[in-house]
């Protein structure tokens, strides 16, 4: 397992070693011990699994508060995204800044988003399955949301001409300087 650092502290870029023959390949998607050696530790509780049927599907920009903030490691069993991790540590120097990476089902790499991070992501393909493992369960009372087309944010989305394809609750996310509950 390689862990890549990003720009900002404590998200990662992780790519699972594939060993292959002609029949195909197998990986080991969550190596704990992996982890742990680059000084990530985390217990991860639950798995989730979305599908997107459409390209331009945006997912986001989600977070939990405390005492339900989430870790996540996000990868694409088919298809491919645009993951974005923005860092809503008000303290931080990288507060507001965000890191966009490609995660595809053919190069199998993995994003961790630690908390502190609202997540989201953009389908790029048709059919696309993103799975994700938490740190925490998912509680309904510290589910917060921020606008995905935040202008402070300036996320670079890859969106067909017809626009995002949004659920109706990140219609109505609030802008991040509107966010009374951050980290």
């Amino acid at each position: 397992m390689e862990i890549h650092r990003t720009n900002l502290d404590g998200v990662v870029e992780i790519r699972a070693k594939r060993s292959g023959d002609d029949r195909g390949w197998f990986s080991e998607t969550y190596k704990e011990l992996s982890l742990h050696d680059a000084g990530i530790n985390i217990n991860f509780v639950q798995d989730n699994e979305s599908f997107s049927a459409s390209i331009g599907t945006l997912r986001g920009l989600h977070y939990q508060t405390k005492p339900h903030a989430q870790d996540k490691v996000i990868r694409v069993i088919s298809g491919s995204i645009l993951d974005v991790a923005v860092d809503i540590r008000r303290d931080s120097p990288s507060f507001g800044q965000h890191v966009a990476i490609r995660l595809t089902a053919d190069d199998g790499n993995q994003l961790l988003v630690p908390a502190g991070f609202a997540h989201g992501f953009c389908t790029l393909e048709p059919n696309t399955r993103v799975a994700y493992k938490v740190s925490g369960q998912y509680a309904p009372d510290c589910e917060r949301s921020i606008r995905w087309n935040d202008s402070d944010l300036a996320i670079p989305w890859p969106l067909p001409a017809t626009g995002p394809i949004l659920s109706s609750k990140d219609e109505m996310a609030p802008f991040l300087a509107d966010q009374p509950d951050l980290f």
